[in-house]
């Protein structure tokens, strides 16, 4: 691994494969690092695809060197302002409320079943002797 890179520094690179996770960048003869796909632009990518290809210069920063694994985490976007769109916080959903109903009105539940079941017995019993 070239021992010129350091955290924190931008590079320009060049795009050498792409994976669902990500892409590989050569930043010099004999080192290459990984753009994870969270790091490719501010927002959602659903496809790597649809912002790079094979063989496009980027300017990159580095996030981590891994000496030990040979691994270079690298971001682009931390390289870029984010657009106004991504930016933008999300609104929060609104849920919608659960009804508030008084006392005694309209309520049914178990106390309604309750006092139904003892009618479907009789009238499941007085289908029984119809039957017969």
């Amino acid at each position: 691994m070239s021992g010129n890179i350091e955290t924190g520094s931008i590079i320009t690179g060049k795009v050498t494969g792409i994976q669902p996770y990500g892409a590989f960048v050569a930043l010099d003869e004999n080192t290459q690092g990984l753009v994870h796909i969270s790091e490719i632009t501010h927002g959602y990518v659903k496809d790597i695809h649809d912002h790079l290809k094979v063989g496009d210069e980027i300017k990159v920063k580095v996030l981590s060197v891994d000496e030990e694994a040979g691994k270079i985490g690298l971001s682009i976007k931390a390289t870029e302002e984010p657009s106004v769109q991504a930016a933008r916080p999300r609104k929060p959903r609104r849920r919608q409320a659960a009804a508030i109903i008084p006392e005694g009105e309209g309520q049914q539940g178990f106390n309604t079943l309750k006092e139904k079941l003892q009618e479907w017995i009789d009238q499941s019993q007085g289908e029984d002797l119809i039957k017969k």
